[in-house]
């Protein structure tokens, strides 16, 4: 698995993290197409401070994808929900996507 460090001057840069999507949000009978699960490959520890950090998916032609964190789904595995603007392909899961804190 490859996983990018942003780096800026010289040292890392923590305002900024990665994540992979794991799936839709969805029940029994519901998909919400809009809000997906998103893993923070980061220590569960400060999970909660990514609520409200803003989310960068991008697809192989280019299109870009901009959401926000609206709730922790879950602590010990550092899964947050994600809500994004418009609603992502199905191609875009399991990629990597940039989630910039406030």
């Amino acid at each position: 698995m490859v996983v990018q460090v942003f780096i800026m001057n010289g040292a890392v840069d923590k305002s900024k993290s990665v994540g992979i999507i794991l799936g839709y949000r969805r029940s029994k009978a519901n998909q919400y197409t809009n809000q997906v699960l998103i893993k923070v490959l980061e220590s569960p520890s400060g999970i909660a401070g990514f609520i409200g950090a803003s989310v960068v998916a991008r697809d192989v032609h280019g299109n870009v994808y901009r959401g926000k964190v609206i709730r922790v789904h879950s602590r010990k595995k550092s899964v947050v929900v994600v809500r994004f603007r418009r609603n992502i392909p199905g191609q875009l899961i399991r990629s990597f996507v940039e989630i910039k804190k406030r």
